[in-house]
């Protein structure tokens, strides 16, 4: 399996966070995908569901707690994580075929091109003392990040309305103008400093740094939350719904890294495009849009 490409596809399940088509990409967090006889897909990822191929899949396949069938063919790997893969007669995968729980069933007369292997999971774990540092890291951060997501609701909760509609309505904005607020305001730091002149603007960005990327991942969480837990149901709820979701992934070593990266840079863009529309006179949602409190 290609771990990159891998990690990369759940942070847009992520941010899709209901079923979600990228192109050819299908994207599920909770639903079944059927990929029909003379039916193409690319890349296709579902969080918890039912899998069902007998077209044709010319990406990867991953599924993270749901069973599959494939009877068609599927060009990449095929990562079952939780569930057992059942690979037909007649099936072809042009990759690796990979399982963390259940070993797949492959017929005899189907054909696996890559190498069929366990995902150990074990292998990535270090020392336990490096391991209690991890979640003693990740326990403060989870606490830090709650605190400040509530303080956001309880603050700014129509900035946050603004960033949710921003997220809907200006996706590729908001990823790009994150990636420039992630890596500009570090490099901004760096020059200032090393035009000595600028050394105390430098420190103040650098001081920045943190609680920027804070609320950016906090918002995120609100994102996923919201796109999850729709109105009426109370901001609170929705929030706590998508911050338990990064926080669980934030386990998993490499994937969380990854996944807090894309949080952060979304959640930043997100806000920075807001705050320009604000300025603009642009409205931050529908006319007439109720909120849930």
């Amino acid at each position: 399996m290609k771990p990159v490409v891998f990690a990369i596809t759940l942070v847009a399940a992520l941010f899709a966070a209901a079923p979600a088509f990228a192109g050819d990409d299908q994207i599920v967090i909770s639903g079944d995908v059927d990929v029909r006889p003379g039916q193409t897909l690319d890349d296709v990822v579902v969080i918890d569901g039912h899998v069902n191929v007998a077209g044709r899949v010319t990406g990867d396949l991953i599924a993270i707690s749901a069973p599959m069938r494939i009877t068609g063919t599927v060009e990449g790997d095929v990562v079952a994580l939780t569930d057992r893969a059942v690979i037909a007669p007649g099936a072809r995968i042009g990759g690796d075929l990979l399982y963390a729980d259940k070993r797949p069933r492959v017929a005899q007369d189907a054909t696996v091109e890559g190498d069929t292997r366990r995902y150990d999971f074990d292998e990535l774990t270090e020392p336990f003392g490096a391991f209690a540092t991890r979640i003693a890291v990740w326990l403060a951060f989870s606490v830090s990040s709650l605190a400040l997501g509530l303080a956001l609701l309880w603050l700014a909760p129509r900035a946050l309305d603004a960033a949710l509609w921003t997220a809907r309505t200006a996706t590729g904005p908001s990823v790009g103008i994150g990636l420039a607020v992630f890596f500009g305001v570090p490099a901004a730091a760096v020059i200032a400093i090393i035009t000595l002149v600028g050394i105390p603007l430098g420190i103040v960005l650098l001081l920045a740094l943190l609680p920027l990327y804070a609320i950016g991942y906090t918002t995120s969480a609100w994102l996923l939350g919201r796109a999850l837990v729709k109105p009426p149901a109370r901001r609170v709820l929705a929030f706590l719904a998508g911050w338990a979701i990064l926080r669980l992934i934030a386990l998993v070593p490499l994937l969380g890294g990854l996944v807090w990266f894309g949080a952060t840079v979304f959640g930043l863009g997100a806000l920075t495009v807001a705050l320009w529309r604000s300025r603009r006179g642009i409205a931050g949602g529908p006319a007439g849009t109720p909120v849930a409190a």
